[in-house]
């Protein structure tokens, strides 16, 4: 069974073509820059990574020159589109309408739809991407899974705020979480890979790259996560704020004079690792700046290990302690002084690292934890593209 993956973004398409018969990836890439005369794809292609230059103006000639590249040319890997079975499709706010993977018919694209005020950038590109396929392949089975699903299992005293109720009635204000793709299958993963039974494991999943969340995973359920009703709450992220108490956010846009596109912009784009440090976004470029003396650096690098590692505090109280913590995501998987920096200071959560087998760790999966560490702390990369193959595969095959 073959299954191409799209993630379709305001501006991009990724992709990713699969074949499920050994779960390998066939060739991925993406295009960039929609609507701009500088559009391009990346692909790899047998190891080769190739760009091809071509003004694409919107989503369905995207789709259909990613659908040229697969099937023509010298980097052709499928002989016509007959060979596809399905596609498969991140779709990013499901609201409280879905808490699984579905098929996308007319009647599911329509709740799917309705929830595009939860999410107004990335909703309608997701739309985009499955009328797309559907002008083009029209008898082609599709399925949506959404980045909210998994954490649709939080009790209603995790997910609801404190304001008056009838704003969640009227409006779904709640938090819905975000990374659910890369949550799941990384704890899923992670008990494969342990051989550990997931249904008697309290696990945290740290995604932690340019975006970052946490969840609570309690014996196969997501009972807290970091988002909120965007994925701005939470951690301290590359260009994101986190937790704020809302009443600074008010006094800045009375100071500022700022509407609530700007004080959105501000918090979304402004601020995070690059405002507190004035340098980067990048926590590599944090580093760096840290060994040239750059104390807003120091500062920044500080904040954003002590929010993850309150978080990790906080879920291990809210599910009675905790057997396993894993980090994935960009930074996750790559930086070891992450890992090292979160989890300093919790022997007395029985959480022990072993300093050369984290400092040898990079996008590998691998038990970091010491022999007698009473917690697992483990690295396992994600693989989103891989868990939308799977859910794709489940309903379409």
């Amino acid at each position: 069974m073959k299954i191409l993956v799209l993630n379709c973004g305001s501006s991009s398409i990724k992709y990713a073509l699969y074949d499920m018969t050994n779960q390998s990836v066939i060739t991925s890439g993406g295009i960039e820059k929609i609507g701009l005369p500088d559009s391009f794809i990346k692909m790899k292609v047998n190891g080769e990574k190739v760009q091809i230059d071509r003004p694409i103006e919107e989503h369905t000639a995207g789709v259909q020159f990613i659908f040229e590249v697969l099937t023509t040319g010298d980097y052709a890997v499928l002989k016509s589109l007959d060979e596809l079975d399905a596609v498969g499709h991140r779709m990013v706010h499901g609201g409280e309408k879905f808490n699984k993977s579905a098929i996308l018919t007319p009647e599911i694209m329509e709740v799917f739809e309705a929830c595009n005020d939860l999410a107004p950038l990335h909703n309608p590109a997701n739309i985009k991407g499955v009328n797309a396929v559907k002008a083009l392949l029209p008898e082609i089975k599709q399925v949506g899974v959404f980045d909210t699903a998994f954490h649709q299992t939080m009790p209603d005293y995790a997910y609801m705020y404190a304001l008056p109720h009838e704003l969640y009635e009227k409006y779904g204000v709640r938090r819905y979480g975000f990374h659910g793709t890369s949550h799941r299958y990384v704890s899923q993963r992670v008990c494969e890979f342990l051989g550990i039974d997931p249904e008697k494991s309290r696990i945290i999943t740290c995604h932690i790259g340019n975006g970052a969340s946490i969840a609570a995973v309690k014996y196969g359920k997501c009972v807290d996560t970091s988002m909120g009703l965007t994925p701005l709450e939470g951690l301290v992220m590359g260009t994101r704020s986190g937790d704020i108490d809302a009443g600074a956010v008010t006094f800045i846009m009375d100071k500022l004079n700022l509407d609530t596109k700007g004080m959105s912009n501000l918090l979304n784009k402004q601020s995070g690792l690059a405002g507190i440090s004035e340098l980067s976004s990048d926590f590599r470029d944090i580093l760096a700046g840290i060994a040239n003396g750059n104390e807003k650096a120091r500062l920044a690098k500080d904040m954003y290990f002590y929010r993850i590692k309150k978080y990790i505090g906080q879920y291990a109280a809210a599910m009675g302690g905790v057997d396993v913590i894993l980090f994935t995501g960009g930074a996750g998987e790559n930086q070891w002084e992450v890992r090292s920096e979160t989890t300093s200071g919790l022997e007395f959560m029985g959480i022990k690292i072993d300093n050369e087998k984290n400092q040898a760790c990079r996008a590998t999966e691998a038990v970091i934890s010491a022999d007698d560490s009473q917690v697992k702390v483990c690295v396992i990369p994600t693989d989103e593209e891989l868990m939308i193959a799977l859910d794709t595969q489940a309903l379409a095959g």
